[in-house]
């Protein structure tokens, strides 16, 4: 060793990938510098009807940089069994969703996709999704602002704030 120190980047949200409902790559690094509001999603589950204020985030704060990503994922009593033409078919019908929507993928256990075990470990414990619509604000420098469980509401005073945060406002 010449005694050059070396400098370990510390990870951050952005250096995840995932596959898009469509089957496409979706790298988080084509948000890079932009907050996310990451959600892991299910169709059948009573927490369901919040497609509808995330689509309603979307809408409002998108050209301020903000990208609401959708994750299905049927850890949670089999409430997302569809396949991805017919997970894309129900939000888009029933709640007009137009926000990016992930491939469906595990968010507990061993199994998890590996940006659910960084967020574990980034919120601690808790922060692991106990139930669908878990959701987790990034802020532009890919590190988790704050995170809600399915009983806070997407357009909830305690979201805004954290997203405001996330934004830089």
């Amino acid at each position: 060793m010449s005694g050059e120190k070396i400098e370990l980047k510390e990870q951050t949200a952005y250096d995840f990938v995932f596959e898009s409902l469509k089957g496409e790559p979706m790298p988080l690094e084509d948000y890079e510098g932009r907050p996310l509001l990451i959600v892991n999603t299910a169709s059948k589950c009573g927490f369901t009807p919040q497609y509808k204020e995330l689509e309603a985030i979307w809408q409002k704060y998108r050209d301020d940089g903000l990208v609401v990503l959708g994750v299905p994922s049927n850890d949670f009593a089999g409430q997302e069994p569809g396949n991805a033409a017919e997970i894309a078919n129900f939000c888009e019908i029933n709640f007009g969703v137009d926000f990016p929507l992930t491939e469906k993928v595990h968010v507990k256990g061993a199994n998890a996709h590996p940006l659910f075990q960084w967020l574990a470990k980034q919120g601690g414990f808790l922060s692991q999704p106990r139930w669908n619509f878990y959701k987790y604000v990034i802020g532009r420098d890919g590190k988790l602002v704050d995170w809600f469980a399915s009983t806070t509401t997407p357009g909830s005073a305690k979201v805004e704030r954290a997203l405001k945060k996330a934004l830089g406002e």
